[in-house]
């Protein structure tokens, strides 16, 4: 276990007491859910101890699994429940890393267009391959991938 696990995961049980104490629901479902995702994590290893790039994961994960929530309740007209979503985001995100900015992502999606030589929107996947690993944890794949389309077919 690293300092960061530690740290994360017990910020994580302290916040949650905090928001039980307070009274925020909100920050308590979110919350509730990471934990119980890194106990999934936990027991699904071998060694049942997660390194700090897998609590990250997870939590990114949840960030995407509420974002993804709140774009079909804004399709399906159920603003509310996209708010409550989006709320939940905004909590789990104080966890994660700093985000690229999209002329960040920019900058490096050039970078890695200029080195592989793609020329067009068929070479997408050859494109997202090299970058994503350049910007793991730090910016969203759908974010990265919105970016690259855009320079391939320009």
């Amino acid at each position: 276990m690293t300092d960061t696990q530690i740290t994360i995961e017990q910020q994580i049980e302290a916040d949650l007491r905090q928001a039980m104490r307070d009274r925020n629901d909100v920050a308590k479902i979110a919350l509730r859910a990471v934990k119980t995702s890194l106990t999934e994590a936990r027991k699904a290893g071998a060694d049942h101890a997660l390194s700090a790039e897998q609590i990250l994961t997870t939590i990114q994960r949840e960030v995407k699994r509420r974002r993804d929530s709140a774009e079909e309740y804004t399709k399906l007209g159920a603003t509310d429940k996209a708010d409550a979503e989006l709320a939940e985001v905004a909590v789990l995100e104080k966890y994660l890393p700093q985000q690229l900015s999209e002329a960040e992502i920019e900058i490096i999606v050039r970078e890695v267009i200029a080195e592989t030589g793609a020329t067009s929107a068929r070479e997408l996947g050859k494109v997202m391959a090299a970058t994503m690993p350049r910007v793991q944890g730090v910016a969203d794949g759908k974010a990265v991938n919105q970016v690259a389309r855009r320079l391939l077919t320009a």
